[in-house]
Order: structure tokens, then sequence, then C-alpha cells
């Protein structure tokens, strides 16, 4: 299955906090949409294995995605090695997309920097004839390589390259991100679980204020920002955000 654009967290919940407002707009421009979670966050002092697969295939729901899989690469201990980039190359020749959307380079928790850094290294190698892989039936896959990786802001702040306007996906944004009912602090959230950083009512307000920042930088209600090492093209001004800044 051919993907327009791939989303890539190494734990779930990391693309509804990351991108999924944006991937909600670009499903309803009609986009095909595909969500990878390198694993199953099972070192999460909250829920189990189940109850985040669970979550997280009823937050690809929401979020309009045609595909999530996951990986299962060991949390906390997964490597930037050959082994690792090999299943990472093997899955985006899979679904050739055109944008890949990842975790930052650098952030608060350990995993995150490491996975963009994989998640990078694998797009540049995916693009090589001389590395060879195979699908699940054994049949040769094509070498792709997809025109950008953008990374989604995570715990620290990096100045964005590229800002999307959300206004119009938040509300469901914010629906995909309480379907993790076991990590946030929601209506619906289990009781009796330990405290942890991202439980607290704090937690998601803080999203929402992130969202309204960006926001205000180009003049609409809510944003998504992006990193990318690469420089970013137009065809033209009408893909520019008009509103008054």
């Amino acid at each position: 299955m051919k993907l327009d654009i791939l989303a890539i967290g190494v734990h779930p919940d990391d693309i509804e906090l990351g991108c999924s407002g944006t991937l909600i707009q670009e499903v309803k421009k009609g986009k095909k949409v595909g969500i990878v979670d390198l694993t199953q966050g099972e070192l999460g002092s909250r829920g189990t294995i189940e109850t985040r697969m669970q979550e997280a295939a009823d937050a690809a729901v929401i979020m309009g995605a045609v595909v999530r899989e996951n990986l299962k690469m060991r949390d906390g201990f997964f490597r930037n090695d050959e082994e690792h980039q090999m299943l990472l190359i093997r899955t985006i020749r899979k679904y050739q997309p055109e944008i890949i959307i990842g975790n930052i380079l650098s952030d608060r928790h350990p995993d995150h920097g490491r996975a963009g850094h994989l998640i990078s290294d694998a797009c540049f190698l995916s693009g090589l004839l001389k590395i060879e892989t195979s699908d699940e039936k054994g049949m040769p896959q094509e070498k792709w390589r997809p025109k950008y990786f953008f990374q989604y802001l995570q715990d620290w702040y990096h100045e964005p390259d590229l800002l999307i306007d959300i206004t119009d996906a938040f509300d469901q944004r914010m629906d995909a991100i309480r379907a993790y009912t076991t990590q946030f602090h929601t209506a619906a959230s289990e009781s009796g679980g330990p405290v942890t950083y991202i439980s607290t009512p704090d937690f998601l307000d803080s999203v929402t204020a992130r969202a309204r920042i960006l926001g205000r930088r180009i003049g609409v209600k809510f944003a998504e920002g992006f990193v990318s090492d690469k420089k970013i093209g137009l065809r033209g001004f009408d893909g520019l955000v008009m509103n008054e800044t």
C-alpha cells in the first residue's frame, strides 16, 4: 500500500501529541496517511501493552489513518544500528511515502532523540540501490527515499522551520490524544495509577497552550510545528497562510 504520508513515533501517543492535527488535516484533503509505532511503550508506568495497543488503534480511527502497525522494538533499549535500520527500511519501502514525519532529534526522553536519528538514517539508506530488502512474501523491494522528513516538536522546544494551521482539526486532535485513557488525565482515566509527568491535568493544558502559541506565530488559533534539515520549497504563494500576523 502506497502512502502519501507516514508518521513514525517511538511510543504509542507520540504521533498524537506531535502531529495528529496535521495528519487529520491531510486526511480531510484526501491524503492517504499511515502510522508506525516503533515500540509498544512497555516501560510506561501506566497501562499495559494491551491497553496501549487498543488506545493506539482507537486513536488511529479518530485520525483517519488507513493503517497503523507496531514494529515491537524494545522500549528504552532499541538502538540506531543496522538491525533496527533494516527493519525500518523495509517498512519505508513497503509504504513508499512521499513524506515521513517522525521524532525530534533531541528531547527530554532519550528514546525520542535516538528514534529521530534512526528514522533520519533509515530515510536516507532506504534510497540506496545496493541495500537489498524483501517484503513479507520474500519479494525484493524497490529502493525508496521520501521527499521530506519532518520532525515534530515534543517536550523540549525547538524553533520550527514549518508551522501548519490545525485550527479546524484541533478538537479532533485532542480526542485522539484523550484516546490514551491510561496515560493522560481524562474523564475516562483509570483510577489508582501512579502520577507521572504526563498524567496530570497540567500536561494537557500545556499541549493546548503550545498549539495556541504556535498558532499565534502565523495568525491562526492553533498550529503544530516541525523541524526540517532540508529547505522547504513552495510552487507559489497560494500555499501561504494569509491571516494577519
